[in-house]
This record gives structure tokens, sequence and C-alpha cells, in this order.
């Protein structure tokens, strides 16, 4: 259905709006707009000039803790971070409200074909070079999901031509009833184990990115992860795979330094490692996932000459400056160890570490041994800075690696100053979420990087 189709079949109904984030409100509005009863309900009790702005649209405000009492509307749409199994939720499902999201509702009226990309990591990138490869192909693209924007809204506005391109979370994807005409899952490892009930409800929110498509449909699989190839068996459709260990019968792999293609016609060298701009073996199966979800859609001649000029997303080992031969690093999108790890392994120096923050609910020891051998100084702050140092000073290879603690990032930034000489590589890759001192990542990284930016 298109989306006045969609809209109009709420017309007159109840609707709870569950979260007033950046992703929900044009959703409220648009509700509004289509005269929908609409309850917005948040557990932030001020909602500043926006929830004035609701007021006099005659939307509903429900604040506090006990923004979720009396759930009785119709149609019930779920932030993304809001277990779908709460107490409240489940009792108004059960009395018979709908319950559904904003994503959700995009893929209902969605007009053109979905590319959409999940994993523990990589997903970001892996969307954004999906993304600009179609727009130098000369396709016109929208990207949302985790990234981008809420596309709900512009749907009406969309061709049948275009493509949408979207990073899914497993919370976006728990309750997802349909899939994309493309699928791309880049890896999996526990993860957000301090909302999911572990790591199987995890991976079985992941699958729902493939589980429901055609057999005309696609989805690509990461090769070298075991957990990747396990969800692979349970695709219903054709299946493509990537690879930097191994070769591969249908996909795209790592042959020496040459990125190759193969499918049922015979195989090519699309580039060479050496092409791309972007620095770790892992930016390497990003390109590696990007070019099998791709394929057949853009030229290997454009997908040489972007790999050749892209500098990354922001927030992602991106280079703040370099000062007195300096090089200082923003990856504070690693809110976990695998993401810091893959960091460590992108530079071919000892680096000065800059971690910690909230903790999920999963293991560090991994991410030990990976400090010990990657790291010459380690600067921790935040909540996890004991249990990292506990991983660090428990890992076999431990031999005295320098670690201070400070209470905040300025303090993280100042020291870290004061004790790089030229030719290091200072990097902030906390290993956990945001959290425990910011509204997320993005913030996170942006209060990083004016820190460095202010260094005299």
């Amino acid at each position: 259905m298109d989306l006045d189709t969609y809209m109009n079949s709420l017309r007159g109904k109840r609707a709870a709006v569950l979260g007033v984030g950046v992703s929900n409100r044009p959703l409220i509005e648009l509700l509004s707009d289509h005269g929908c009863a609409v309850t917005a309900r948040d557990k932030k009790t001020d909602l500043g000039d926006f929830g004035a702005e609701l007021a006099a649209r005659g939307v509903a405000l429900k604040l506090g803790e006990d923004y979720l009492a009396d759930l009785t509307e119709d149609v019930i749409f779920r932030t993304p971070g809001l277990r779908p199994d709460l107490p409240p939720i489940a009792a108004a499902v059960e009395r018979g409200s709908r319950l559904t999201s904003e994503m959700e509702a995009f893929f209902d009226v969605c007009p053109c074909p979905m590319i959409a990309v999940t994993g523990s990591d990589g997903k970001t990138t892996t969307t954004t070079i999906i993304s600009e490869l179609l727009r130098r192909a000369g396709r016109t693209v929208h990207v949302g999901g985790n990234i981008g924007h809420p596309l709900l809204s512009e749907a009406a506005a969309m061709a049948p031509t275009d493509w949408a391109v979207l990073e899914l979370s497993s919370f976006q994807l728990m309750t997802m009833k349909k899939s994309p005409a493309i699928a791309v899952v880049t890896n999996l490892s526990p993860n957000h184990l301090d909302v999911h009930k572990d790591y199987a409800e995890y991976i079985a929110a992941k699958e729902n990115i493939f589980t429901h498509q055609s057999a005309r449909d696609l989805a690509v699989f990461n090769a070298d992860n075991a957990d990747t190839v396990r969800s692979a068996a349970k695709a219903p459709g054709r299946v493509r795979w990537f690879s930097r260990q191994k070769e591969v019968d249908e996909g795209a792999f790592l042959r020496g330094t040459s990125v190759v293609v193969r499918d049922g016609r015979g195989e090519r060298v699309v580039m060479d490692t050496a092409d791309i701009k972007l620095p770790g073996v892992h930016n390497v199966e990003n390109y590696l996932a990007a070019i099998a979800a791709v394929d057949g859609l853009v030229s290997d001649e454009t997908i040489r000459d972007f790999a050749r000029e892209f500098g990354g997303v922001e927030h992602r080992i991106e280079l703040v400056r370099e000062r007195n031969g300096v090089r200082w690093y923003n990856d504070s999108i690693a809110s976990s160890p695998s993401r810091t790890i893959a960091g460590l392994r992108s530079f071919p120096e000892k680096v000065i570490l800059i971690a910690g923050g909230k903790d999920k609910g999963i293991s560090y020891a991994p991410l030990g041994p990976e400090v010990n051998e990657h790291v010459k100084l380690l600067i921790l702050c935040g909540a996890t800075a004991g249990v990292i140092r506990a991983a660090v000073e428990q890992a076999a290879n431990y031999a005295g690696l320098e670690i201070l603690e400070v209470s905040d990032y300025p303090a993280a930034v100042a020291l870290a100053d004061s004790r790089a000489k030229a030719g290091d590589v200072v990097m902030l890759s906390p290993a956990s979420t945001s959290f425990d001192r910011f509204a997320n990542f993005m913030e996170r990284g942006r209060v990083f990087k004016d820190l460095v930016n202010a260094l005299r």
C-alpha cells in the first residue's frame, strides 16, 4: 500500500507513540496531520519547546515514570530501544492494541526496493558505502534506519526506481514482519545483552532482516563468522557470501590483495586493497559486504573510484587532527570490545588508547590481549574502567602495560596530550556504550573532537 492508504487506515483511531526521540517526532506530526488522536509517551518529564508544539497540535502528553500506564490506544508505535514484551505493552496487545514502529510502517509503504544492513559491527560504514555507490551509479537513494533520518514521512515522494538503504539494529528488527529485497548481515557477536535476554534472542532479532524474504530476494552473509554461516542456512532466498579469509563460490572475497567477485558466469578482479582509502582490515570486509550487495547494480570502475576517495564516516576511526606530529582519532562508535579490537588492528604502531563507558553486559576478556598487543598507554574513565583494567591485567600476554584512570574526558585528553610524542596515534575507542555520561555515541565523539581541536 502507499503512504496515504496506510495513514487513512489510521484516521480517527487513537495512536500511542512510545518515545519522543528524533525518529518518532516526524511520526507524531504525520499521525496528527492525518486525523489520529495521538498520545506522545516518554519517560522524560519535560520535552521543552517540542512539547509545547505537540500540545498546540492537540497531541496529548503522558510523561514521567508512569508514561506506559493506561496504555489503551488502538495502535502503538514502539521506539526501537523499548522491549516489546514489557508488561504494559504486552497487556495492551493482549487487549487488542496493534504494536508496530516507524520502521515497520515504512516497510509497509515503501514504493522502491530496499537494501538493509545489520550486524554487530560495520553496519554504518557498510550502509554508507552501499548508498554512496548507488548514488555514484546515478540512482536516487534514501538512507534511513539507524542513520540518515526517519523515512516514513518521505515515502510519498519516493519513486519505484529509487532505492532505500537502511541500517537496522536488533531493536528495530525484533518485531519486524517484512524483509528487504537485499539483506546484508556483516557479522554476529554478543552485543546489547543489557537489553536482550540472551545472545540467542539477539541473533533471532538480527535474522528477521532476511527470514521474511521471498525466493527471489538476496541475502549476503559473512563466510568468516560462524554465527552468520549458521544463520545463512535459514535464508529463504538467494545467498551470496563475502570473505576476507577464503574463496567463496558466489560473492566477493580477498585473494592476496585482490578483491575478487565470483558468480555462476566466472570471476573478475574488482580492485586492489590499496585502492581502499579507509584504514583497517575490517574496512576491507565492509567493502566486500557492500560489493556483494550491489554486484550487478554498480560498475567496478565506480567502486574503485569511490574507494580511492571515501575517507569514512564520522565517529568511526575518524581523523580529528594532526598536531605536533601526533594523530588523534575519534572512534566513538566503538561501543563494544569487538569494535575497539577492530580499531586497534587498523594501525601498524602501538597507540595511546582512551577507553571506558557504560557496561552493556558482555565480556571484556577478549579485549585484554588485544590491548596488550596494540597499546602503549591505556587511559581509562567511566563505569567500565575497572573491568577493562582487569581484562588487560589478567590476559596471558600482560607485561606491565601502563594503565591510568582519570575522572573525565578533559582529563583524558590532557593526559594523552602530555604523554604523546611525534609519530604517536591517540584514539578514543571506548569499548563501551556512552550512556554513563552522554546521550549517545555521537555526542561523546563530538565532545572528544571539541577537546582535541581546542588543544593549543
